[in-house]
């Protein structure tokens, strides 16, 4: 990285790129993880991953695995360009003396990058969760007052012999991204946007120290003795293993953020305050391994997204791109 200009524009290109490819492989596993995070002990709809997904697209169709995609596709082109854009540019910034990284450079530059993206994509980033999580919810939008009302109700009924009114819960409407934008700003404002940005930030920014100096190095090891860069399938396999082993490390993170960005609570289901109180309450109520919720969904996630994204960096196809346009047209 020393001794070469970086181009801004294609590394945000080939960011972007990776991170379309990859979510559109990988959506449906992260739907999942969303929802198997989400439910706790009194309002438990689904066992495992798969069985997420079987009953998701019995309930709402195959295009129900695919439930805020619109947003996500739209958060992670700019969440996988800003971070490793970022991540080139800290790197290069921190290199500029010629000598090699050390781990803990290498840990600063993958703190910066974090930092960047989080702050630029908290926003879609809660309105992915809100999408996602409807359809779980759906079945438990009964508050404990309305339930109070229908038990009143069946037993009134009862004592007249009448029919007695269904316990079911009306279907809700689908919520749409515009929606849950206009509804976030016109109840919250702009902090409502940001809600869960503190545990964004302990999610995401230990995940890029993680993962940026692991990549670099398992990388490494794949280049061959002649000084080249390593063939592309070590850099594909590198960025799995390192994505998935930052992922499962950062997971009881992820596990609160999700939990305070979701604004829609089932019947009994917690509400919290902050982090710490959120933190605490999952641990009280449902045990240390409710951290590890969603741990392999969110590693099969991580995974071939940034598996993808190292191909995309490793082929230049925004270089080729860019350097297309620029060629003198006759």
């Amino acid at each position: 990285m020393a001794d070469k200009q970086i181009s801004l524009p294609a590394k945000l290109i080939n960011g972007g790129i990776a991170g379309l490819i990859g979510v559109t492989c990988v959506f449906p596993i992260d739907l999942a993880k969303t929802r198997l995070q989400n439910q706790q002990n009194g309002q438990r709809m689904y066992t495992s991953m798969s069985d997420c997904l079987i009953k998701t697209i019995r309930s709402e169709g195959y295009f129900g695995m695919y439930r805020g995609a619109a947003v996500n596709l739209t958060l992670v082109t700019p969440e996988k360009a800003i971070k490793l854009a970022a991540n080139d540019f800290f790197r290069y910034q921190l290199s500029k003396d010629g000598q090699k990284l050390t781990l803990l450079q290498e840990m600063q530059a993958g703190c910066g990058a974090g930092t960047c993206q989080v702050i630029v994509t908290t926003p879609m980033e809660m309105l992915k969760i809100q999408l996602q999580d409807a359809g779980r919810i759906g079945p438990f939008l009964l508050s404990p007052a309305a339930q109070k009302k229908l038990l009143d109700a069946q037993a009134q009924l009862s004592a007249q012999g009448g029919a007695q009114p269904s316990m079911e819960a009306p279907a809700a409407p689908r919520p749409t991204a515009t929606q849950l934008t206009r509804d976030l700003l016109r109840s919250r404002g702009i902090a409502g946007l940001y809600k869960g940005l503190g545990a964004t930030l302990l999610r995401d920014v230990p995940f890029s120290i993680v993962y940026f100096p692991l990549f670099a190095n398992l990388n490494q090891l794949g280049c061959p003795s002649s000084g080249e860069k390593s063939p592309f399938y070590v850099s594909f396999l590198a960025g799995c293993v390192a994505g998935s082993a930052a992922a499962v490390a950062v997971n009881p993170c992820d596990v609160v953020k999700t939990r305070l960005q979701s604004l829609q609570r089932g019947v009994n289901e917690d509400t919290y305050t902050g982090f710490l109180d959120c933190a605490r309450k999952i641990l009280r109520h449902e045990g240390p391994a409710a951290f590890l919720k969603g741990a392999y969904c969110r590693a099969l996630v991580i995974a071939p997204l940034f598996g993808i994204a190292q191909v995309v960096y490793f082929l230049g196809i925004a270089e080729t791109l860019l350097e297309l346009l620029q060629r003198p047209q006759h």
